[in-house]
């Protein structure tokens, strides 16, 4: 009888063990599934996230920087980029390992004249169309690259521009972030101290509250500027402003006088790698 017992206590133990070891490896599965989908979230995060560089290259002479200038990615005139058009040039930056510029990113090479890759380019695009999203950000998140968006502040509720709620999904992605167009869209030069005034601080004000920065680069409308609009960029705290001056950015134009190069619809890769590398 006691023999009996004891095979029987000895059984119930084994059975406890291996429910107990089923039990711990299911738990430890559980657990490394968890751990590869945390992982696999995070990579893909991170991937949805604006490349960074962690070494920048110092230069004697100073940098020379392709800021390409877009408005709409669409198709009608001169200022509109049909989508395929822009998706073959993004594609083209990608496989050519350009790297793509943030705002405080170009700043920074300006100030230090260094740049984080060998081959970089700043991608603008001016208006704020409604076709930044749903024609260019698709294809800015397929490649991974980033771009900045110009903001007419006040057209934030018109027609065929970008609603606040979209401007903040780009944002948000880190692959876009914004700078200003002034509020109203006016030709500077032709407007009192006063009004430029306006133009400049209540658009740089909104901007800051609205997307929580510190804006930092003006872009002027139609390229239209005066030494009164340099004078009050840089009383108000923007470090750079963006012409319509055709050509690569240099700081022997001044930090409120940067040329772009103007992307035209129709243009061939051949055109697009040219001006890339001369500006023209």
């Amino acid at each position: 009888m006691t023999v009996k017992i004891f095979v029987l206590t000895c059984l119930l133990l084994l059975a406890g063990c291996t429910a107990q070891n089923k039990a711990d490896t299911k738990a430890s599965k559980l657990k490394t599934n968890e751990n590869l989908k945390t992982k696999k979230l995070n990579a893909n995060k991170k991937r949805s996230k604006k490349e960074t560089a962690s070494k920048w290259i110092h230069y004697k002479k100073k940098c020379r920087i392709p800021i390409l200038m877009y408005h709409s990615i669409s198709a009608g005139n001169a200022l509109r980029v049909p989508p395929k058009q822009f998706a073959e040039e993004m594609a083209y930056l990608k496989a050519n390992h350009y790297y793509t510029l943030t705002t405080a990113e170009a700043i920074k090479a300006f100030e230090t004249n260094s740049l984080p890759r060998q081959k970089v380019v700043w991608i603008t695009l001016d208006d704020a169309y409604k076709d930044n999203y749903t024609a260019a950000f698709p294809i800015l998140k397929k490649y991974h690259l980033h771009a900045t968006i110009n903001y007419i502040t006040s057209f934030n509720q018109k027609p065929n521009h970008l609603t606040l709620n979209e401007a903040k999904i780009m944002q948000h992605s880190g692959l876009v972030d914004f700078q200003s167009h002034t509020v109203q869209h006016l030709d500077l030069n032709e407007l009192s101290t006063d009004v430029q005034m306006q133009e400049l601080a209540n658009s740089k004000k909104w901007l800051d509250n609205t997307f929580r920065q510190k804006t930092q680069m003006i872009c002027y409308p139609a390229g239209r500027y005066n030494q009164t609009t340099i004078k009050l960029a840089n009383h108000l705290g923007y470090k750079i402003g963006l012409t319509t001056n055709e050509g690569l950015a240099c700081l022997d134009q001044g930090w409120y006088s940067l040329s772009r190069v103007r992307i035209a619809p129709g243009i061939s890769l051949q055109t697009f790698n040219q001006l890339l590398k001369n500006g023209y």
